[in-house]
């Protein structure tokens, strides 16, 4: 999801709406999100709590024990190791807990403007249906694409499948029918039961 719901460019809030987004809908995490910053207004506040402040918070969200641990172990290692600020840097990213490529990437593009290629599963999905690439992984699919998208369309890439994975080119049931790219896509003519 490279969407932020909260439409907030700031680094913090965009690492941590993504690591809520992980495993839930777009508007449990706005939810989830919105309650947290409600609360605690930036790193330095979250980084000295308990994770069992957050529960209640980002329970929208789902999974909200182990999303909070990671977000307040993340928000230590940011004040003590970054003063607070969230690097704008892959590798930086990625060891922070909670973090994997599509986080990084989406706080990459989103609050730092550098191209970044996020994969989720709707990238991943609808890249293998077109026929663009064939992979079995989304990390596999991240660097595939990088080959073959121009690097200005890394960042917006993701945004628009995902809008497109949610109400066309859906997991189970895709409407193929009513897809634009359906005269083009290898997909339709092996799917036997589209929409």
């Amino acid at each position: 999801m490279i969407l932020i719901i909260t439409e907030n460019t700031d680094p913090y809030v965009v690492l941590v709406s993504t690591v809520l987004s992980q495993r839930t809908k777009d508007e449990n995490t706005d939810k989830a999100t919105k309650q947290l910053f409600s609360v605690f207004k930036d790193v330095f506040e979250i980084s000295k709590v308990n994770p069992e402040s957050l529960y209640d918070l980002i329970k929208p969200a789902g999974m909200f024990k182990q999303k909070s641990e990671r977000i307040v172990k993340l928000s230590k290692i940011l004040v003590n190791k970054y003063n607070g600020n969230v690097p704008n840097d892959l590798e930086k990213l990625l060891e922070l807990p909670g973090v994997g490529r599509k986080t990084a990437n989406i706080v990459l593009y989103v609050s730092f403007g550098l191209n970044a290629m996020a994969v989720d599963t709707h990238v991943h999905r609808i890249s293998n249906r077109l026929g663009w690439i064939s992979t079995k992984k989304p990390e596999d699919s991240e660097f595939a694409l990088m080959k073959i998208i121009n690097k200005d369309l890394w960042g917006p890439l993701n945004g628009s499948m995902v809008a497109f994975g949610q109400k066309t080119c859906r997991p189970k049931k895709p409407l193929c029918s009513k897809c634009p790219l359906n005269f083009i896509c290898p997909f339709l003519k092996l799917n036997k039961n589209p929409e």
